[in-house]
């Protein structure tokens, strides 16, 4: 079966943005979506009830009206109880869940020291502890049938930082450890675990970016990692407008010593331990 064709795809955040683009691609390319959004605002509240419905929903009508197949979830998967709930709908509508797209975030700015710690842990709650909770409801269905597709959502604030963004940040690089041991422990059963860090266009990146960048080259880059013919796991790969590149950690060659070393002799071999040149990539899973 080529492509993502006849799969379940589970997309969270979708009702807009680069969650609805994802949506849209799968199902353009034969794929079951389950169109998870809770309508909320950027920083996770919702205000007015009737959203909750309206953001997932009027995405599913946009797939049904080009003919693709789609059921929306409003289901929190912030909780155990939510993300369990997301599986389940896809399980019972569509008969199996063969692909997560962990896309739902907030983002609630401030500088380290203004941060309250409900700041903090609200955005950790939906990025991370979302990203983990309906995986982690997944995971025994892909065990099971013995494939699944999980991809991760971090950003170049998780993996390089950006002021004002503690929280965001990282949320976003316990992502890529997330991914780095899922990737470990699913790839016998042929479940493979990525991460992408996307560049686009949305509400979450209105005013920041210098011009558009069409989530259309986000998405495609989703389908390729949730296709039957794609084998990586365990990688970061970051997408922007066109451009698609691998990110890898490095180790520089470094310096040894054959004894504790002193400050001082640490501080002169300092250069030398910070100079990349010729420095050696960490190995991948794939």
């Amino acid at each position: 079966m080529p492509g993502v064709e006849g799969r379940c795809a589970v997309v969270t955040g979708a009702g807009g943005g680069l969650g609805r683009s994802h949506a849209l691609f799968l199902a353009a390319h034969g794929a079951a979506v389950v169109v998870n959004d809770l309508g909320a605002a950027l920083d996770g509240s919702v205000a007015d009830p009737g959203t909750k419905e309206s953001a997932a929903e009027a995405v599913v009508a946009e797939i049904a009206a080009a003919g693709g197949n789609a059921v929306a979830s409003h289901d929190d998967v912030a909780t155990e109880e939510g993300a369990a709930a997301l599986v389940r709908s896809a399980i019972d509508t569509f008969g199996t869940v063969d692909i997560v797209v962990n896309n739902a975030g907030i983002i609630r700015d401030r500088s380290f020291q203004k941060m309250s710690h409900d700041e903090w842990h609200a955005v950790l709650r939906v990025h991370l502890d979302g990203a983990f909770n309906v995986t982690h409801a997944a995971w025994p269905h892909f065990r099971d049938q013995g494939r699944g597709r999980a991809i991760m959502t971090t950003s170049v604030t998780g993996l390089y930082g950006n002021f004002g963004q503690a929280n965001y940040g990282t949320a976003k690089l316990g992502l890529v450890g997330l991914v780095n041991t899922l990737a470990l422990e699913g790839k016998k059963h042929d479940i493979l675990v990525n991460a992408i860090s996307p560049l686009a266009t949305t509400r979450m990146s209105e005013g920041v970016l210098d011009h558009e960048f069409d989530p259309a080259y986000v998405s495609a880059l989703v389908v390729q990692l949730c296709s039957d013919e794609c084998r990586t796991t365990g990688e970061v790969i970051h997408a922007a407008d066109g451009k698609y590149t691998r990110v890898r950690y490095a180790e520089s060659i470094g310096v040894v010593f054959d004894h504790v070393p002193s400050q001082a002799e640490l501080r002169d071999s300092w250069p030398a331990m910070m100079d990349l040149d010729g420095a050696a990539t960490v190995p991948a899973v794939s």
